[in-house]
């Protein structure tokens, strides 16, 4: 019995050796064409043991430039961290995962219970507000490659109108609230999408990107960071970080000549003029403007929140799954007479289109919450930038303002008094 079991198995083994060796019965199918397939710009999964390395690398550099701007007090330290960070994170890394798009991963992970989010996704996000919280905004100044792009670049920048540099500044809080918006709907990663820079250092950008970076580089050249001052939605939250940082770049006041040299190369007009006490107004009428900000707010904030949601409908088809809802809706009442590649690929599948209006209800309703939520925030935004430049306070000298203020080392590298207590030289020299 066991001899002919045997036999059987070497029987079949012969058999598919044969089948192996064999030549073909039929011709083989032609899998080869002409067609060349498009170079993808998004970089392939990296290796685990890359992803910390990009994190020990970025712990590492937050922790040089921290040490840079507040212990050695140097420019040229904090320049040569710029360098490094654009050829690693930018050129090296291609700029992924960068803590400016991690923003909508945590979002996405917070409301949607699909998404676990990686460790080195979290520790993107986290590590450069956890130094903003101890030492300012060093992410910005010298590790960011994003902002040590547009540094580069910053040659002859000019000083805005105070007005108009806190309009401006508005819109990246603005751009944070519809990130989140978007990421935590589910409707997509606009951050990623839309950004400037990223196409450059993976040699793949689009025109229409291409173009836009170029010109945000150009504009950089007068108006230092564009994109860090009036676009950047990290850079919301790392000013909010920074405003209560421990340990942060100062202007030591008993020793302050009021040169004015610092107030001059500061390329984000982070520096705060003296205010003597004869310039500030009342504080009576002070009081009474504050009491009519904190009377109005709650109805701007109630205001925008309703005028938002008055357009959540329109809104919501950036979302896929109801873009597609509309678009099968108006083909099967013979609107649209062309039939597109997403709704054919939903109609193969064979699922009955209630049940994707019924998708697309519950996607309805959550950018109803959301863009409510959307307009209390930017309602609140608005209100708290009026009231901040409502109150006039004495300033018995220049002072660095914690949440401007970007790391950069420029004042240090032109206050005289940096270069007696160092004993170096003017770094422009």
């Amino acid at each position: 019995m066991n001899n002919r079991k045997y036999v059987i198995i070497f029987i079949i083994l012969v058999s598919a050796s044969y089948s192996f060796f064999g030549e073909d019965r039929f011709p083989r199918p032609e899998f080869q064409s002409d067609y060349d397939f498009p170079t993808t710009t998004v970089p392939a999964p990296r290796d685990s043991f890359y992803d910390y390395l990009d994190i020990g690398v970025l712990f590492l550099m937050l922790t040089l430039t921290s040490y840079f701007a507040l212990k050695q007090r140097s420019r040229t330290g904090i320049f040569f961290c710029s360098l490094f960070s654009i050829l690693y994170f930018g050129f090296w890394k291609k700029g992924c995962i960068c803590s400016i798009g991690s923003i909508q991963n945590i979002a996405y992970s917070l409301f949607s219970g699909s998404y676990a989010i990686p460790v080195s996704v979290a520790l993107f996000f986290s590590l450069p507000l956890f130094f903003a919280l101890l030492f300012g905004r060093v992410f910005c100044g010298g590790v960011c490659p994003f902002g040590a792009l547009q540094d580069l670049v910053a040659l002859k920048p000019i000083t805005l109108p105070r007005w108009l540099d806190n309009i401006l500044k508005v819109f990246p809080a603005l751009y944070l609230g519809v990130a989140v918006l978007f990421a935590a709907t589910g409707s997509g990663f606009i951050i990623c999408r839309f950004d400037p820079f990223v196409g450059f250092f993976r040699f793949g950008a689009t025109f229409e990107m291409f173009i836009t970076g170029g010109v945000i580089l150009l504009i950089g050249i007068v108006i230092a960071r564009p994109y860090c001052r009036f676009l950047c939605p990290y850079g919301v939250l790392l000013s909010w970080a920074s405003r209560l940082s421990q340990w942060h770049v100062k202007i030591t006041r008993d020793d302050c000549i009021e040169c004015k040299l610092c107030d001059d190369i500061c390329p984000v007009g982070a520096i705060q003029k003296p205010i003597p006490a004869s310039e500030v107004e009342k504080k009576e009428t002070g009081i009474k403007r504050l009491m009519v900000f904190f009377i109005v707010l709650p109805l701007v904030v109630f205001g925008t929140g309703f005028l938002l949601s008055r357009i959540s409908p329109f809104i919501a088809q950036f979302h896929p799954m109801v873009n597609l809802a509309e678009q099968v809706s108006l083909e099967n009442k013979g609107i649209a007479e062309v039939t597109t590649d997403a709704s054919d690929a939903f109609r193969g599948t064979g699922t009955p289109f209630e049940e994707l209006m019924q998708d697309a209800q519950k996607i309805y309703a959550q950018f109803d919450t959301g863009t409510w939520l959307l307009g209390f925030y930017v309602g609140l935004i608005i209100m708290l930038s009026l009231i901040r430049l409502s109150v006039f306070r004495i300033i018995p000298g220049y002072t660095i303002e914690k949440g401007e203020c970007v790391s950069c080392g420029r004042c240090l590298s032109v206050c005289p008094l940096e270069h007696k207590k160092t004993g170096r030289k003017n770094d422009d020299e």
